[in-house]
């Protein structure tokens, strides 16, 4: 298989590393806007099998022309959702299959966006559906860690622990201290901003998809491995969207680990427009508020030997077990920054991110994984994956109750 990484920061850098060490792989090109950045990441995989190029994402015919060039099987999507809709038109147009770990992004709801859904997330990739389908070309969707992850764990309690699902409920919680500074994110602040100022997404059968307040219903999730209770909250998040599309439940949520500090900061952002993405004049110069942002915050890539802890990835599942008594189930994926970082040079957040596309395009690379359209990581066998997954050595856990 030969893969096109658009996007050499953190995340697409640490696949790309990964990536290496697989033999399904043929050969890899790490590409970004700043070509110093992909040929920087590339010495860093340091293999004949791993070359550097440069390309504006949000270019289609550029990004179709290197993918041409370079006679790409796949596009890996490892970029911000700002560049979704390109790269993804890009890999149809040069007849590539396509992969993401976020969606096409969503629009509030004009009149009462803490009520009703507007655009969804995925809604720009899901209407190009029958167009992918037609071609016999698979879009494999949200297929990071969450997403990714935990829409497979949703689909494998499916389908082997539960004869009727109440919630599927993702919960995302760490105990990450970034030693040296006074507020640094270990993800993308774009995207963090993104999913946590929009409205809410919850699922519910009799319901549909409806919205709420940023941050609403709070409450205490006891993460394992150590990381102990920690308060969630809701946030937008794809697999509200992606879960009741192959995943029969009555209620379907996503919330977030974040923090009384982290939550205020972001309020105050919000408060002061600077989360916005419309650009203002300073000095003669537009710039975005949010890219200013950003800017002006570390890169989370680089935060790996000044972070301790551990990130967990989950999804929590209650219903009716296939002994017909109630069960309740917390499927989850942890990564020890220490251990990250000794084994790979990647701090765990990203690294726990990265995995996930490598070993979906392993098991699409061996024929175990087969198919056509949009599909989100829930159209798929669940089993193979995790089974992969453990063989990589990066099992996941079980807890039950």
């Amino acid at each position: 298989m030969r893969v096109l990484v658009v996007g050499a920061g953190g995340v697409g850098s640490a696949a790309a590393l990964l990536a290496d060490t697989r033999d399904f792989v043929e050969h890899l090109v790490l590409a970004d806007y700043d070509r110093r950045r992909a040929v920087a990441a590339a010495a860093r995989v340091g293999s004949t099998r791993c070359s550097a190029a440069q390309v504006d994402a949000g270019d289609v015919a550029a990004v179709v022309a290197l993918a041409r060039d370079s006679r790409a099987d796949v596009v890996l999507n490892a970029c911000d959702p700002r560049f979704v809709m390109p790269l993804f038109r890009a890999a149809g147009e040069a007849g590539c299959t396509y992969l993401d770990m976020a969606m096409s992004l969503s629009v509030p709801h004009p009149e009462a966006p803490y009520e009703k859904t507007g655009v969804l997330l995925g809604d720009e990739q899901f209407a190009a559906a029958d167009e992918w389908s037609a071609r016999g070309q698979l879009a494999l969707v949200g297929m990071g860690v969450e997403p990714g992850l935990s829409d497979i764990f949703a689909r494998y309690a499916a389908d082997h622990l539960f004869d009727s699902i109440d919630e599927v409920g993702v919960r995302d919680g760490a105990d990450l201290v970034v030693e040296g500074y006074e507020f640094a994110p270990t993800f993308s602040i774009w995207t963090t901003i993104e999913e946590c100022l929009n409205p809410p997404l919850v699922w519910e059968r009799d319901r549909g998809w409806y919205t709420t307040e940023p941050f609403s219903e709070p409450e205490i999730f006891d993460f394992p491995e150590g990381i102990g209770p920690v308060e969630c909250v809701n946030v937008e998040h794809e697999e509200v969207v992606l879960v009741p599309r192959w995943v029969d439940a009555r209620r379907v949520t996503f919330k977030y680990g974040l923090g009384e500090e982290f939550i205020d900061v972001l309020k105050t952002l919000q408060k002061l427009g600077l989360d916005t993405t419309g650009r203002v004049r300073v000095g003669g110069v537009e710039v975005s508020p949010r890219d200013v942002v950003a800017a002006c915050l570390p890169d989370p890539a680089t935060l790996g030997d000044r972070m301790r802890g551990r990130t967990c990835a989950g999804t929590w599942v209650t219903g009716t077990g296939n002994d017909g008594g109630a069960r309740e189930v917390y499927l989850y994926h942890v990564v020890d920054n220490e251990k990250s970082m000794r084994d790979w040079a990647s701090q765990a957040v990203v690294w726990q991110t990265a995995i996930m596309p490598v070993v979906a395009m392993d098991l699409l690379a061996g024929g175990v994984w087969k198919g056509a359209g949009v599909l989100g990581p829930e159209a798929f066998d669940a089993a193979p994956f995790l089974d992969r997954l453990a063989a990589y050595g990066f099992p996941h856990g079980i807890r039950e109750g």
